[in-house]
């Protein structure tokens, strides 16, 4: 029996492996603009879903309203100051599969600000992994699942927008393949730091994690969704939802 530790970097890097193989399927495939919005949009309610019922439910179950509430501020705060950083530097459109991604030539230094904008969206989500296992040792499959259908749409819009702005290959495939190496390590950091704290300190990093997350949803992936699918943006959602609501409740 492995480590748990290692486990949970494993299921980080399971979860992270999803935005490595949406890369290659927007880099050579051809998809309709429609189609990877409506991915996006089903992610995005694959995400709200998880984050409803599995991340501020255990926040709250372990410590209460106050570590709950501070943290998922403090998470979306977090996160939208970080995210108006990288925008400014160039990382804005970093989720569009159209053309609104600027290339190297246009904006010299975008390309490592999308990648670490890909990075800042990522981290909450692997380390969310790392610390379900604090406890009972067993990696919450329902979080797993959903970060993993959420990470699929997110690299594959993203690696359209960066072929479409001339990006190489080898720079698509090394960013999303280093991000997912990144949420394996950040699942076993977040195991491995957080299991020695009190349980008001995991409830309140669970709760910065959703907050982080529902800030990034709202900040980018909703956004891109909405654009080419908004008449049935919505719907996708929704289903979406309803599909990670149904896996919570089988994993009960």
């Amino acid at each position: 029996m492995f480590p748990i530790w290692l486990q949970a970097g494993f299921w980080g890097l399971v979860a992270g492996s999803a935005l490595l193989i949406g890369a290659v399927i927007g880099f050579y495939f051809r998809l309709p603009q429609r189609l990877i919005a409506a991915i996006m949009a089903f992610g995005s309610g694959v995400l709200i879903s998880a984050l409803s019922f599995e991340l501020m439910d255990e926040a709250y179950k372990l410590g209460g309203f106050d570590s709950t509430a501070i943290g998922f501020v403090g998470g979306a705060a977090v996160f939208t100051a970080a995210n108006w950083f990288v925008n400014q530097k160039g990382a804005k459109h970093r989720k569009r599969s159209d053309e609104q991604q600027p290339s190297e030539e246009e904006d010299s230094g975008s390309g490592l600000s999308i990648a670490v904008g890909a990075l800042l969206d990522g981290i909450p989500e692997s380390i969310v992994i790392g610390v379900s296992m604090i406890g009972g040792g067993a990696v919450s499959l329902v979080a797993v699942v959903a970060i993993f259908l959420s990470n699929l749409p997110e690299g594959l819009s993203s690696a359209a927008g960066m072929k479409k702005a001339n990006r190489s290959a080898a720079y698509v495939f090394g960013v999303w393949g280093g991000i997912a190496v990144v949420c394996g390590v950040g699942a076993l950091v977040g195991y491995s730091v957080f299991s020695g704290f009190s349980t008001e300190i995991i409830a309140g990093t669970t709760a910065v994690a959703a907050g982080a997350i529902l800030a990034m949803l709202a900040d980018t992936m909703i956004p891109e969704a909405f654009e080419e699918a908004h008449d049935f943006a919505g719907m996708i959602t929704v289903l979406g939802f309803l599909a990670a609501f149904i896996l919570t409740k089988i994993g009960e």
